[in-house]
């Protein structure tokens, strides 16, 4: 069966200050390396935006008001990190729509994979490092209104902590949490998930295979997941600008492929979100993100 992507040219359409730090063109990158290996133009599935009424749903409504409408103090939009514009707004929803289509495509199909998502430092009432609000917590829920899916597991291989995620699914016991990333890395203060392992700064690839291999194991002494949302972050890639890890191509290739394979092997959906990646060479970060579509068995 096709394993559908989910693309919508929106989620690199937003102007950012020369030098800004969030590499915005990599989506639609991603999306032209995929069809130069391949993959014809039909395949990909594009979402709408997101109703605000979803979002009221899961988030403090004051904090949705402001956020949407320009109204958000200075102070709070810094620490998101992007200057606030209706464009934001609006590739933002259409971003985090992607990740809940990616959901429920991946219970259809059996896997799915957004060429955006993984917004995992965004609370209830408040965001935070690129993160506006947490797509990853959406689509787990919107999993969990299928009648068969009872408990959805939140892989966050991102280099960064998903505190987000952690806070907003502290008291689901049908959401696990798992997030391995760097210790000494943003966010400074972490959140508790339901396992969390810091990694040193220049972790190698041997020890972090070892280490997520042991992870999976741990998870599933603990949980027997119906679904598993992934957030495959590249931000633990050697060249990585902010991510201090010396995780090489082939071990994301690796990683991924272990997740690929836990789904296979409980025989349960996934739902695959690209995540963090921060080099400024973007044909070079496009190369190691490709890694998620080759582990899933996209393009050889």
């Amino acid at each position: 069966m096709t394993t559908p992507l989910v693309f919508h040219p929106i989620y690199s359409q937003l102007d950012l200050p020369e030098r800004h730090r969030f590499p915005i063109e990599k989506y639609v990158g991603i999306r032209d390396e995929l069809i130069n290996r391949g993959v014809e133009k039909a395949r990909f599935v594009s979402p709408s935006a997101v109703d605000l009424s979803l979002l009221r749903t899961y988030y403090d409504s004051d904090y949705v008001e402001a956020l949407t409408t320009g109204a958000l103090d200075k102070k709070a939009m810094r620490r998101i990190g992007f200057p606030w514009s209706e464009q934001l707004i609006k590739r933002t929803r259409t971003a985090i729509a992607g990740t809940c289509l990616t959901a429920k495509l991946a219970l259809e199909h059996g896997k799915a994979l957004n060429l955006t998502g993984g917004y995992h430092h965004a609370f209830a009432d408040f965001g935070s490092g690129f993160c506006l609000f947490n797509d990853l917590y959406l689509a787990a829920k919107t999993m969990l209104q299928t009648p068969s899916i009872e408990n959805v597991l939140i892989v966050d291989l991102d280099v960064h902590q998903g505190d987000g995620t952690a806070k907003l699914a502290e008291n689901d016991r049908d959401i696990f949490t798992l997030s391995i990333h760097g210790e000494k890395n943003f966010p400074h203060r972490k959140q508790r998930s339901d396992i969390d392992i810091g990694l040193d700064k220049g972790t190698e690839d041997d020890e972090y295979l070892t280490t997520l291999e042991q992870a999976l194991t741990m998870v599933m002494r603990q949980f027997q997941p119906d679904a598993i949302i992934y957030d495959a972050g590249v931000d633990v890639h050697v060249n990585d600008d902010l991510g201090h890890l010396h995780i090489s191509t082939q071990g994301v290739y690796e990683r991924d492929k272990q997740v690929f394979a836990l789904a296979e092997r409980l025989g349960v959906p996934i739902a695959a979100v690209i995540g963090g990646g921060y080099q400024r060479d973007i044909a070079a970060l496009v190369d190691v993100h490709i890694q998620l579509y080759r582990a899933a068995g996209v393009i050889n």
